[in-house]
């Protein structure tokens, strides 16, 4: 609940340890920007599907569709919450965190990229 705070309170930010070396606090955000970037992709995707794929069987479309939108939705969450906590462990001298959502993300999008291939070889021209 605490790193939901610093999301929204820049000052509360300013409050945690010392400030670091610039070049470190911009690399995390372009870090985050490329994750904010992911997500948008992701959602754009969903909406792809969702628009430009009618003959696609219509309850497969919507759960590609949604489950590429939630994805997205994942991790434009998740960027923002792995960029304050680089932040205030900057901040504080710590190790940087660790995720696993880069291995999370990439197995649902090979899970997702597998079960369209194997519809669009059943389905057929």
């Amino acid at each position: 609940m605490r790193d939901l705070r610093l999301w929204f309170s820049p000052s509360r930010m300013l409050a945690e340890g010392t400030t670091p070396d610039y070049r470190f606090s911009l690399a995390n955000e372009r870090t985050f920007l490329a994750w904010i970037r992911t997500a948008l992709a992701l959602v754009g995707a969903g909406l792809a599907v969702d628009q430009f794929l009618p003959d696609l069987h219509a309850p497969l479309r919507t759960a590609v569709a949604l489950t590429a939108v939630g994805l997205g939705t994942a991790c434009a969450l998740r960027a923002v919450h792995h960029w304050v906590r680089c932040e205030r462990a900057m901040r504080r001298g710590e190790p940087l965190p660790v995720t696993r959502f880069p291995a999370v993300l990439a197995v649902a999008l090979f899970a997702l990229s597998c079960a369209v291939i194997v519809t669009i070889v059943v389905s057929g021209p």
